[in-house]
């Protein structure tokens, strides 16, 4: 199980003395302790890899603030969360990879434009999960939908 895994790198990480892998760890531990917490719930592997998913898109998305401000000391830190983050990941899916299933859900659907792309989108994840962000998700039903 996922929780055992993180549980096990991060004693690891503690003998090591690997400060950032370790801050990184229990960053995400307590993301889940968090939800576990508010919703009284005990989370499986598939809820554990939406909540590392979701940690790994805030630092994407800062990454590009960071790059704009010239820190680039912020940015090689960033860049390594995000790398240590991705290991915990299922192995994500390139564009090329997602053609074929996002393919699939148009013909299912008949989707033919703009209208459909919330439908084709909202199945897409749903097949996909978080072997795909939902930025490139978006980009491929654009491209196959003909939407500029």
């Amino acid at each position: 199980m996922l929780k055992e895994k993180l549980m096990e790198d991060l004693k690891i990480c503690m003998k090591e003395k690997k400060e950032l892998r370790k801050n990184v760890i229990q960053m995400i531990r307590a993301a889940i302790l968090q939800i576990e917490k508010d919703k009284q719930i005990e989370l499986d592997d598939e809820q554990i890899i939406e909540i590392i998913a979701k940690e790994s898109k805030k630092r994407k998305d800062s990454l590009a603030d960071y790059e704009k401000s010239g820190r680039q000391d912020l940015v090689d830190n960033i860049k390594e969360e995000i790398n240590i983050i991705t290991e915990y990941l299922p192995k994500q899916l390139t564009k090329e990879e997602l053609i074929p299933i996002i393919k699939e859900i148009i013909g299912q659907t008949a989707a033919t434009g703009m209208k459909d792309m919330g439908k084709v989108m909202k199945l897409a994840k749903e097949k996909v999960g978080a072997a795909a962000d939902g930025k490139t998700i978006n980009e491929v039903v654009k491209e196959l939908l003909n939407i500029n």
